[in-house]
């Protein structure tokens, strides 16, 4: 450890520059490096008893000085008049297991800086704790009881992030209610200029502002940094957002309010999420990175052998696109649950979850090894779901008359299959907890053992966002509640997650982006999946639902619809690019009937890994991605591009040398093109070693997937190289 009073990166004089021609007279200087030293951080205190704080990589500057604090209501600020107390420092070195994973071991490995700060004043604490890592650096506030600070309430809290130039951001507008919008890449100062054109409609949506961003941010300087911006440990706070002053580059945190306006309520002793910083010169090792897991607590649960990896298929696109619908009826413009006899009324013909068509995708998913089948619109109250401010809209255990629920669930258990349940709230979250013991229960009782949960539309109780305090502590109450039922939990639409799926294993998949379903309603850019891991699935898995093979839509015929904005093959890669221990094949199993040859490569691929390597990266452009799966010497392989054709250069070198492997490759056709040709694809089949390199041409938002499976005798007998 090394702790430096006076002086700033060979400065003599304990100064900070602010801006261009602005210095910061300072005491109370401290710095701290990470374990292999190419991490530097600097903290001090200005004259007026600021806290302040700067970041270097390899002796480049990533952060310019930069304000701590926060800003209390009807209280005195936590902001300035400190005196440095106390500097406690630590090392730790430690590996961990997670019970799911892209790898099976992880390294904690960071050095920490924490400093109690005195509010002279106010006879009051605050500790800042710094941990540096050799990716980068998290820190967080932390509040000690005393009798001047117990209750507060939380204004704003003022951390910045001062970037020292105009880079380059991959970013989506800032908003209380929804993270599903198409990333935009600009430079910083061009962010308020595309702000309006960003906004694209959602079922609920709160921007702040004309330079509002959201967190995880991805950034690219001009000399070849890239930064990534989040938040770690979010629990009992609001989620922050970033407020860019355009005119000195200067992000600052911005927080989710309640319906009142204001931003957390504290009780000490506590303290804030931690605030990340991940850097590197190299884009791979932002996607490698494993600080926001580490900054997490360790798993709460003794047991968690009933927590499995799981891939399903679902009755679920075909409503997604407008084919079929979740409603059972349409003769109903009202329903009060409990007084509608539905037995009485006429179906629509168009209600997808009916016992046939169950029977069907359990039968599929049977014959072809997948774990569970989900199934939405299966119980009461689709017909005014959306839209109403509607209190009691579901109870979450009453079925529609063609959806036998314990019919069903035993002929899944016959074919070794179970169902997956589906909880819409339509964002009545009051309603959702009321029934939340008994939904669960219900669950249990009749065989299932994941939800997917959801969100859609403005949160009652009226006036509160889908990411203030109060509702993401609805979250991981509903995470931990599941877990006395032994559940596993899918939330979708709920606040983007900050590694919590350490503590919480159950948590095994949010959405919280803008997933697959949006291919249905426009498509995505092309470039958005090269995007996501380094943003969204920078906090935990995401359900992307990936394995649309009828890219076209042509199921829909005559009725409106899209197109996928990708190539078959780069639906394949998917699968390894895109991490999540939960992965749904999510087309309608028709359309897999009709290209079984690359189905196979869904059907193969591991969703639980031993090891990943990140081969190829570059933010907006590419991705490729190796994974070993768990418990064997398989691997998995996926590259995808954006809308540029390129040639992946691929080195097999993390085989194990001196074995010989059969690696089968679905590649784009020729003259395959994402709008055009979408499903041309071709496969093809050889031996590879560690030794074999491969020159893979993708297509325009193309892609490729690579199975690589240990050869037999038998294999090696009628089998070329592959070249």
């Amino acid at each position: 450890m090394k702790k430096m009073f006076l002086g700033l990166m060979g400065l003599l004089l304990a100064v900070f520059m602010v801006g261009c021609n602005k210095t910061q007279s300072l005491k109370d200087v401290e710095q701290m490096t990470s374990p292999n030293g190419e991490v530097k951080l600097m903290f001090a205190l200005t004259e007026k008893g600021e806290p302040m704080y700067e970041l270097f990589y390899k002796d480049k500057r990533v952060l310019n000085p930069s304000m701590l604090g926060i800003e209390l209501v009807d209280a005195p600020n936590l902001l300035s008049g400190f005196t440095l107390s106390k500097v406690d420092t630590c090392s730790v070195d430690e590996t961990w297991q997670p019970v799911w994973g892209e790898e099976k071991e992880i390294r904690n490995n960071y050095n920490e800086l924490a400093v109690t700060l005195n509010q002279v004043a106010e006879k009051r604490d605050m500790v800042i704790r710094f941990r540096v890592f050799d990716d980068g650096v998290g820190f967080r506030y932390e509040f000690p009881l005393s009798d001047s600070l117990n209750y507060f309430t939380i204004k704003e809290e003022r951390t910045q992030f001062a970037m020292t130039g105009d880079h380059k951001a991959f970013w989506i507008p800032g908003d209380y209610d929804t993270q599903e919008y198409d990333y935009v890449e600009s430079r910083l100062s061009e962010i308020r200029g595309l702000m309006d054109e960003a906004i694209t409609p959602n079922s609920s949506q709160t921007p702040f502002s004309d330079t509002g961003v959201q967190t995880s941010l991805q950034m690219k300087t001009d000399d070849g940094l890239y930064i990534n911006i989040h938040e770690a440990a979010l629990v009992d706070y609001p989620c922050m957002h970033l407020n860019l002053d355009d005119k000195n580059m200067v992000f600052e945190s911005w927080l989710t309010p309640d319906a009142l306006g204001h931003k957390g309520y504290m009780q000490a002793p506590a303290h804030t999420p931690w605030r990340t910083i991940i850097v590197s010169d190299d884009a791979r090792d932002i996607l490698a990175s494993r600080i926001t897991l580490n900054l997490n607590e360790p798993c709460a649960y003794e047991d968690t052998s009933w927590i499995k990896p799981v891939k399903y298929i679902g009755v679920w696109w075909e409503m997604i696109a407008g084919y079929s619908s979740w409603a059972y009826t349409d003769e109903l413009p009202s329903v009060k649950l409990g007084e509608v006899d539905y037995t009485q009324l006429t179906p629509n013909g168009k209600h997808a979850a009916n016992n046939e068509k169950v029977m069907r995708y359990i039968d599929f998913a049977a014959e072809h090894g997948f774990d569970q089948v989900l199934v939405e619109g299966w119980n009461e109250g689709w017909e005014d779901w959306f839209g109403k401010s509607k209190d009691y809209v579901f109870d979450f255990v009453t079925s529609y008359p063609d959806f036998d629920v314990k019919m069903l669930n035993d002929y899944a258990k016959s074919k070794g299959v179970k169902l997956m349940m589906h909880h819409e709230t339509s964002s009545s979250v009051r309603n959702y907890e009321r029934h939340m013991d008994k939904a669960y229960q219900f669950m249990v009782d009749n065989g299932y053992n994941a939800v997917k949960s959801g969100y859609v539309g403005d949160i009652i109780p009226r006036g509160e966002y889908h990411y203030g305090q109060w509702m993401n502590n609805h979250y991981l109450h509903a995470v931990k509640k599941a877990a006395d039922y032994k559940i596993s939990v899918n939330a979708h639409e709920a606040v983007r997650p900050t590694g919590l799926c350490r503590t919480y294993p159950n948590l095994i998949g949010n959405e919280s982006a803008r997933g697959t379903e949006y291919e249905a309603f426009g498509g995505n850019k092309p470039f958005h999946t090269t995007i996501l891991p380094f943003s969204r699935l920078i906090g935990g898995p995401m359900d992307y639902t990936p394995g649309i093979f009828d890219l076209k839509l042509d199921f829909m015929g005559d009725l409106p619809h899209s197109q996928v904005q990708t190539t078959l093959a780069k639906q394949l890669a998917l699968y390894v690019t895109m991490y999540s221990p939960l992965q749904m094949a999510a087309d309608r199993i028709e359309s897999y009937e009709n290209y079984m040859d690359a189905f196979q490569f869904i059907k193969d691929v591991a969703i639980d890994w031993d090891e990943t390597k990140y081969l190829e990266a570059e933010p907006g452009d590419y991705l490729t991605i190796a994974r070993k799966a768990k418990g064997s010497n398989n691997w998995f392989v996926g590259g995808i591009t954006d809308e540029n054709a390129r040639t992946a250069h691929l080195s097999l070198n993390f085989l194990q040398p001196g074995k010989e492997y059969v690696a089968t490759l679905y590649a784009d056709a020729k003259d395959a093109d994402y709008q055009t040709n979408p499903t041309a694809y071709q496969i093809k089949k050889g031996v590879v070693t560690s030794d074999s390199q491969l020159n893979i041409d993708l297509a325009r938002s193309g892609g490729f997937a690579l199975s690589i499976m240990e050869a037999t005798p038998e294999d090696l007998k009628d089998l070329k190289p592959l070249k």
